[in-house]
Parts: C-alpha cells; structure tokens; sequence
C-alpha cells in the first residue's frame, strides 16, 4: 500500500521540489558504480553519510546534510522521490522557493539529529532523504488534513486504487515510524525510524506560522481541512478515440484474408 498522487494541485510550478529530485537522482547515478565495491562505498559513506559515532567525536558534521543526498538502493531512491513528488508541490506553493528549501533541509538536519540522539554511539552510516521528506508529510498534515491521496493496494493479483484523507495516511505512517522506532533496537541497521519521527514532527513545528497566518483552527473551520481550492479529478474511464472493429474472419480485407 503506497500513494501514487493526491487530489491536490499547486497554484505554482514547483522549482525547488524538480531540483531536489533531479539533485538526488544525479548524486545516485554518479555513486552508482560504487555498489559492486563494498569497501568503496563504506568509506564514500564514512565521508558523507551521518554516522552517530563520528558526530559524538566531533567529526563528520557535514553528514547532517549530504546524507539528505544519497540513498542506499534504487527502491530507496524511488520511494522517497514519489512521495516528495506527491506533498512537496503544495508545501511548495504555501512557502515559496526559497522558503521551502530552508523548510526542507530544515526538516532534515531535524531528522538527522533524532537519530543521533536515539544512538550517539552508532556507527551505522545514515543515508536517504526520507527525514527531510517526512517534514514536507507533517506540514501537509497541518495544512492539508482532509487533502485526499490515491492510495495503491496490490493483493496478489489484485490493483485497485483508493482515495484517502491525508490525515489518515499521514498518522498511520507516523505510527508506524514511532512503532518501528521503540521495538527496533537503535545499533541495528535498517529503517531510520528515528530520523523519519524527527523530521516529521519538526515538519509541523515549522509549518505552524504559516497555519497560523492563514488563520490557523479559523483556516480549518473555512475549509474543513480540505485544501482552498477545487480538487483535481481523475478519470479512470475508457478513452474516448473511436475504436476501429475487427472484420469477420471469413471477409477478405485489403491485407489479405482474416489477418489479425
């Protein structure tokens, strides 16, 4: 289960979210080559991932923000990238260019210190822009609650596509990072659930003046959460191009008899 798009147009187009991704797609197909030397990439990552151990000695500060820039696999490079995709336009748009860009590498030094404070003493390098994209998902949350997102369900064989409202989604994900967060020992790789709750609360924190210019619980009485504009519809119907029917077996076309 994962969103593909949200019913939710911006009034502006995005700059600063297309440069991000564009950012974070060139920084992973130019470390690429480095996933067939595992001793390569362990030393890239002691040099520009945020690894706890080296921040309580003083070192590798600049982790905080290069680690917002890499990710360790495709899927990982992909998933972030679809949900900055998703929130980050709007946030965008309510912020401006340059305000959503400190917003975001806010959010993410936010998420980089949640890890280090579950663990100053790891030396598991942290990488990926899932903290500072979690912030863009709880200031859409303050903003956007009733916002609806499409969300994709694959059982097995089956695909269907179901609307929900961003309050629901975005909760369930928290949950589940601060679940993750207290059952999951913190000296063991995997999920940075910590840096995900981190950037996530410091994401509504750093929304809430922007909530409160726009009248803050006076805002959601207007719009009942919903976003103060009309809502994009998709369609999920046939296409209207006329459709050209097949001849009958037996008739002898222009191209020869019964070609299909």
């Amino acid at each position: 289960m994962f969103p593909i798009r949200d019913h939710n147009p911006s009034g502006r187009t995005p700059f600063v979210t297309y440069a991000l991704i564009a950012i974070n797609v060139a920084v992973f197909l130019g470390t690429w080559n480095l996933e067939a030397d595992p001793r390569a990439l362990m030393s890239f990552y002691a040099d520009y991932a945020l690894v706890p151990a080296l921040v309580s000695e003083g070192m590798g500060l600049g982790g905080f923000v290069t680690s917002m820039f890499l990710h360790g696999g495709l899927m990982h490079l992909l998933g972030n990238m679809l949900f900055l995709f998703i929130f980050g336009d709007n946030i965008e748009d309510e912020m401006g260019h340059v305000g959503f860009a400190l917003f975001y590498l806010a959010s993410g030094l936010a998420a980089g210190l949640g890890q280090f404070v579950a663990d100053p003493s790891s030396t598991i390098p942290m990488v990926g822009a899932s903290g500072a994209i979690a912030g863009v998902m709880g200031g859409y949350l303050l903003l956007y609650p009733k916002a609806r997102v499409d969300i994709l369900i694959i059982l097995v064989i089956i695909f269907r596509v179901i609307p929900l409202p961003a309050w629901i989604l975005l909760a369930l994900w928290f949950g589940m990072q601060i679940f993750g967060g207290f059952s999951s020992p913190a000296d063991q790789g995997g999920v940075a659930y910590w840096a995900h709750a981190g950037g996530f609360i410091a994401g509504v924190v750093l929304t809430v003046p922007v909530w409160l210019k726009r009248g803050g619980p006076a805002y959601w009485s207007v719009t009942h959460g919903h976003p103060p504009h009309p809502e994009a519809r998709y369609s999920l119907t046939r296409t209207h191009i006329p459709r050209v029917p097949r001849q009958s077996r037996g008739h002898d076309g222009p191209w020869g008899r019964g070609r299909r």
